[in-house]
């Protein structure tokens, strides 16, 4: 691997966590905004991983215009991750036609680890979080007051202050076994 390379994988700070409040399925808007989605399949019961149309990468320098604009406030060096689904979502108890899934979630832990492995990010609630968690560590942002990611349909005790701390877990037994 050439230096600069190796210097601009380096540079990727960290992961911030999404659900795109739409189907099952990346449209090419959402394709645009994140670097990798997470979709499901309901026929397989399967959840896949689909490439944004962004390099991660590109968020080195989000002043060239070409960049996934996933997080308002905290774009450059961030990862953006997205799992596809939660159209309607209105609630707990009203997650609509496109309610998330744990095999998207379990998909979603193992590439967060895959990542921080790839790009030297320790886990820590500034390096690993979701979109909501950025936006209370922000508030002077876009971000302030973001619900993706403050529920887990498979978790429901789980309160919203607790979930990254959940998630975070679950990408450290990930990357553990790798």
């Amino acid at each position: 691997m050439d230096d600069l390379k190796e210097e601009r994988i380096k540079n990727m700070k960290r992961i911030i966590l999404h659900w795109t409040a739409g189907t099952y399925f990346p449209n090419q808007d959402e394709k645009a905004h994140y670097h990798y989605l997470i979709e499901y399949d309901k026929q397989h019961r399967a959840a896949n991983v689909k490439n944004g149309i962004c390099k991660p990468e590109d968020n080195l320098n989000c002043y060239d215009g070409k960049y996934a604009a996933h997080t308002g406030g905290g774009n450059t060096g961030s990862i953006g991750i997205a799992l596809c689904g939660n159209a309607g979502f209105k609630s707990p108890s009203n997650q609509g036609k496109y309610p998330l899934q744990k095999i998207q979630f379990e998909k979603m832990f193992k590439l967060c680890a895959e990542l921080c492995k790839k790009y030297a990010i320790v886990i820590s609630p500034i390096t690993v979080l979701t979109h909501y968690e950025f936006g209370i560590q922000n508030p002077k942002t876009e971000s302030k007051g973001k619900p993706d990611i403050n529920f887990i349909p498979y978790e429901p005790n789980l309160a919203a202050h607790g979930v990254g701390d959940y998630i975070r877990g679950k990408v450290q037994w990930y990357l553990e076994r790798l």
